[in-house]
């Protein structure tokens, strides 16, 4: 092979050339097991460092797929052992009532955050075609099990590599693998708002159900908000501790607090599902100041996620304002 050639002879543009194609799932797998973007990016980055590294070395008794989604499994373990824990609302503390004090910002504090599709693939079907989409509830549920769990569970379920594959990759056996599986399979059972792993494409009715969302949002029409949520629907806004549970206390921290200003609202797509760009008005102009991302269960807004730090926000790269 010409570029493998070139490329372990030190040409960085056939190395680019050679890794190009799995960049992309190499990522959303880096994604699945450490729940934040940024800290997909370090270790694809290490990754693809540690490649180019060690190219040499590869035999070519496996695919170049296969070797990298070693390297891969390996940095991502070294990660997860040295940042803290990924959260979700409902992990740091209990529900709070519509009127009570939101709370500072929570220092120290890593949270689940959403992953933005690409530029490129802002159709969700384009992306569960090149089954790379995830939902956001999954990947907050799979920050609950032990790091080793985690990765052989997304490599078992999600990637497909057989028990067999999944024990070379992470250097265990057949029998621990699948050990862990079975461990890693329970806890997820008894996880709330846990969806499957692989992305499904949304159907019209789903697509609808998420305008009419969006709509009514900019409009600050409650009820027609309050008709589109299930009953046990979640708000959450990371990184202030407050999150609400059910439908009458969401809608009532809607009424109260979230309209108290208008909002204008753009169209975008994190994990391979719709996600909503909010502006929020102030003297006048509308800066970006929350991402939503909707989570559907059963023709129901169950989970309203919404990501209101600046710090995240800003790497978005989306219009700082409308």
């Amino acid at each position: 092979m010409e570029t493998l050639a070139a490329a372990r002879a030190g040409d960085e543009a056939a190395f680019d050339a050679l890794v190009a194609p799995h960049r992309h799932e190499l990522m959303a797998y880096c994604y699945r097991v450490l729940g934040s973007p940024e800290d997909a990016e370090d270790a694809l980055q290490e990754t693809l460092l540690a490649a180019w590294r060690g190219l040499a070395g590869f035999e070519q008794r496996s695919s170049l797929r296969t070797w990298l989604y070693r390297i891969a499994c390996h940095c991502c373990l070294r990660l997860a052992e040295k940042r803290p824990k990924r959260l979700v609302s409902w992990d740091h503390g209990p529900a709070r009532a519509p009127g009570d004090d939101l709370g500072e910002p929570v220092p120290g504090a890593a949270w689940v955050e959403p992953w933005p599709d690409p530029a490129d693939s802002a159709d969700p079907a384009a992306t569960y075609e090149r089954r790379e989409g995830v939902e956001l509830a999954y990947v907050a549920a799979l920050q609950h099990l032990p790091a080793r769990q985690r990765s052989a569970l997304i490599l078992r379920d999600v990637l497909a590599f057989s028990a067999a594959e999944v024990a070379d990759l992470l250097d265990s056996t057949t029998a621990s693998v699948n050990s862990a599986l079975q461990r890693a399979r329970s806890t997820l059972d008894g996880r709330p708002f846990t969806d499957e792993g692989r992305a499904r494409p949304l159907d019209e009715e789903a697509r609808e159900l998420v305008d009419r969302f969006a709509a009514a949002f900019e409009r600050a029409d409650v009820p027609a908000l309050v008709r589109l949520l299930s009953d046990d629907v979640r708000f959450t806004m990371p990184p202030l501790p407050a999150w609400f549970e059910g439908r009458d206390d969401v809608a009532g921290f809607l009424s109260r607090r979230v309209f108290a200003t208008a909002w204008r609202v753009r169209p975008l797509s994190c994990n391979g599902r719709p996600a909503i760009a909010c502006y929020q008005e102030n003297e006048g102009r509308f800066p970006l100041s929350a991402l939503l991302v909707p989570g559907l269960h059963h023709g129901r807004i169950r989970w309203i996620a919404s990501f209101i730090d600046p710090d995240f926000l800003a790497r978005l790269g989306l219009p700082d304002e409308v």
